[in-house]
């Protein structure tokens, strides 16, 4: 992935997933997601912490509190803004070329930080889809931004379904929407129906990825 092309699919998913959070009423908040016992202030919470915190943390190369994990960020009533503006230093750090060089170390090995970078925009648009779909919205995406996450999708799918990210990939039309059939190969039924993958690892706690850290956890659940 060349951090070239995927910082503007950064920058156009961080806002369209600060769009659909504050399009995000309260009582929404105990409605149910199509994700398996995860409600949206569970999906809420798990899209804040890794695609806003902990994708800045990645940008510096600096581990994820443990802190942020424990945190119920939809408590707080003002908890969109706060996501949008994470959201924005979170892409600000990402502005250095020189920041999508090189390995990020997530402890077990490391990952080129392009396509670290690239499976936490990939978490944006699904998720921001898991959390518009539950609300009633639509989350919005470019031609451009379907295929960069229908890519990620299918270059890294096996390895998310090892660790049980995704489920099995959906059927789909071939001439399905782009964005439908990235959704479609993750699991997920582009037409917000039935339950997708489980969003738990075989302890049954919540997946995080192999590493215990954010790189797979964008996508659960």
């Amino acid at each position: 992935m060349n951090s070239h092309d995927s910082y503007p699919h950064m920058v156009e998913c961080a806002a369209e997933a600060a769009r659909v959070a504050r399009g995000v009423t309260a009582a929404q908040l105990a409605f149910p997601t199509h994700c398996p016992d995860w409600d949206v202030r569970a999906l809420v919470n798990h899209w804040v912490l890794y695609t806003s915190h902990g994708l800045e943390h990645r940008a510096l190369r600096t581990p994820l509190p443990e802190e942020l994990t424990k945190r119920d960020f939809a408590a707080d009533p003002d908890w969109a803004d706060a996501y949008a503006a994470q959201l924005d230093r979170a892409v600000a750090a990402w502005a250095d070329p020189a920041l999508w060089e090189g390995d990020i170390d997530l402890g077990m090995g490391p990952l080129p930080a392009a396509d670290l970078a690239g499976m936490i925009i990939k978490e944006m648009a699904v998720h921001g889809w898991d959390v518009a779909t539950a609300t009633g919205q639509t989350f919005r995406v470019s031609e451009g931004v379907a295929r960069f996450v229908l890519d990620v999708v299918e270059t890294h799918g096996e390895l998310y379904r090892k660790y049980d990210g995704f489920a099995a990939p959906v059927p789909v039309p071939s001439d399905a929407p782009t964005f439908d059939r990235a959704l479609a190969a993750s699991g997920r039924d582009p037409r917000g129906g039935s339950p997708v993958d489980t969003g738990h690892g075989a302890d049954g706690k919540p997946m995080d990825g192999p590493t215990g850290d954010d790189v797979l956890s964008a996508s659960t659940p």
